[in-house]
């Protein structure tokens, strides 16, 4: 990748985590090319080179959060093999990821999304579906590895995970952060590993 090409997908980050940000304080309606370019020290022409329309700018900041989610399924494979400990480093690092960015379920969860464009909801819907299965590859790797019970779907236990972070992201939110979401997730989560791990583990 040339430096220029790599200089551009940074910026083009940049804007995006300005977006998101903006998304955070402001809503996903007050969302605009001016006000993204303020937040980044840019003319509003410099965005426009990047992202010809508010929807593309949308569209990227919804490849920014699929990038986030991703990248923290790659790291907590880097940081451990046991499955087990995978899934726990994951639950908490998504939890801190909806805790510094608020925008991330003002945006999934927001009216543009359902009731929007067909393909955007495909996007959405890729980004939670694509998610999903790298939970569920982690479980298999727990399957195989005799950590995790054989006979339960990898599948729904990924869906099962991923039901351990929206609803108390979404009662933090609504509690402007008086929900003790960290404590909660502490607590789901024995729940959740006393459920699927076998009894050597």
């Amino acid at each position: 990748m040339s430096e220029q090409k790599l200089n551009t997908e940074i910026r083009k980050k940049q804007i995006a985590q300005a977006a998101l940000n903006l998304i955070t304080t402001q809503g996903l309606k007050n969302l605009s090319i001016a006000g993204v370019a303020r937040r980044v020290g840019l003319v509003p022409s410099a965005i426009y080179r990047h992202f010809k329309t508010k929807d593309d700018l949308i569209n990227s900041v919804l490849s920014h959060i699929q990038d986030m989610l991703l990248d923290n399924v790659k790291e907590v494979c880097r940081e451990t093999s046991n499955s087990i400990d995978r899934l726990r480093r994951l639950l908490f690092r998504h939890i801190r990821l909806i805790r510094e960015n608020l925008g991330i379920p003002r945006i999934v969860f927001s009216e543009d999304v359902y009731a929007g464009p067909f393909e955007r909801r495909k996007m959405v819907h890729g980004i939670i579906t694509g998610y999903l299965d790298g939970v569920a590859d982690i479980v298999r790797q727990g399957q195989k590895s005799g950590q995790i019970l054989p006979d339960i779907d990898a599948a729904t236990v990924s869906l099962i995970f991923l039901g351990l972070v929206q609803p108390a992201g979404l009662l933090w939110h609504m509690s402007n952060g008086s929900f003790d979401v960290t404590k909660y997730a502490e607590k789901a989560w024995k729940i959740f590993a006393r459920a699927i791990r076998k009894d050597n583990f």
